[in-house]
């Protein structure tokens, strides 16, 4: 039962949830809202909230006197496909934050969390993505073209949340990975960059190489550069705030950390991205990168 509900007006969208209910909330901390929030006492349009959700006009925000429960038939349901024993970091750890969107007899698709890498690397790492999708789904570890890399035909940096698809068979991975090689799959993402970007859409596409100062990450060159490789960003403002700006972003070539190293070359880091700038050009300190794969379009295989 709702204790509380508020309408969001023209005047408050664009604001981050917890932002917005510090200043509705009369004497309630800010760090009482994000427990509230986290806890599951605060509902957006009847579904389960994030303190980083930014509002909408008309989103209907609600204080619940009970944490939001599903209902018994789709608990039950998302019980069997998320809770299982096998996870590697004590059962209340990353891996229940993934969640499945569809899942399919051919594929998967999920939302990755934000700090949940994809798959091992020459460290060894047994907490990650494939880790979890090869312990739930056994048929996914044995397709793919690389052992410790079951089924996958794309990534999302570890800091990056959003949507991707897991292959459930062969024939369906040799299908994406076609898709993917000939940019027959859209894939969009929303970020929050530093500063006010000035035009509505544009297009960045400088050469992207491995940085020659930083091991691991990578840098933007000259457009008229003969080293690096050919990237292309095109953006489009969804909404301006005094300080940032939030975009749609997308992707015409699938550079290493492209996003965040054509907005960093473009005099807008994206915020929390501590690796690419945003630690000279912000005060405040996020816990995570502001970046996320919001969108993920394609045809099925028939």
């Amino acid at each position: 039962m709702s204790k509380q509900i508020i309408t969001i007006e023209k005047e408050s969208q664009g604001k981050r949830l917890d932002h917005f209910l510090v200043e509705r909330l009369v004497d309630v901390s800010r760090s009482k809202v994000q427990k509230m929030i986290k806890d599951g006492y605060v509902a957006v349009n009847g579904a389960e909230a994030t303190v980083h959700r930014f509002l909408k006009l008309d989103d209907q925000i609600e204080i619940l006197e009970q944490p939001l429960m599903l209902s018994a038939k789709a608990s039950k349901k998302i019980e069997s496909k998320n809770d299982f024993k096998g996870d590697p970091t004590g059962g209340t750890g990353i891996w229940k934050k993934i969640k499945i969107i569809d899942d399919t007899d051919d594929y998967l698709i999920i939302e990755k969390p934000s700090g949940l890498l994809v798959h091992p690397t020459t460290k060894g790492e047994t907490n990650t993505l494939i880790d979890w999708a090869t312990k739930k789904y056994p048929e996914i570890g044995k397709i793919g073209d690389e052992p410790g890399r079951a089924g996958i035909v794309h990534r999302l940096d570890k800091e990056v949340s959003g949507l991707m698809v897991i292959p459930k068979t062969q024939d369906t991975f040799e299908y994406f990975k076609k898709l993917f090689k000939i940019r027959k799959i859209e894939k969009k993402y929303t970020a929050l960059a530093i500063g006010r970007v000035k035009s509505d859409v544009g297009e960045i596409n400088f050469p992207i190489a491995r940085s020659k100062n930083k091991s691991g990450l990578y840098a933007s060159l000259p457009l008229d550069s003969e080293d690096g490789k050919p990237a292309k960003t095109i953006y489009r403002v969804l909404q301006r705030f005094v300080n940032y700006t939030l975009l749609e972003v997308e992707i015409l070539t699938g550079r290493t950390h492209q996003i965040r190293v054509h907005l960093l070359a473009f005099g807008y880091p994206i915020a929390g991205d501590t690796l690419y700038g945003a630690g000279k050009k912000q005060k405040e300190k996020p816990e995570r990168i502001f970046l996320h794969a919001s969108c993920l379009k394609f045809t099925n295989k028939n």
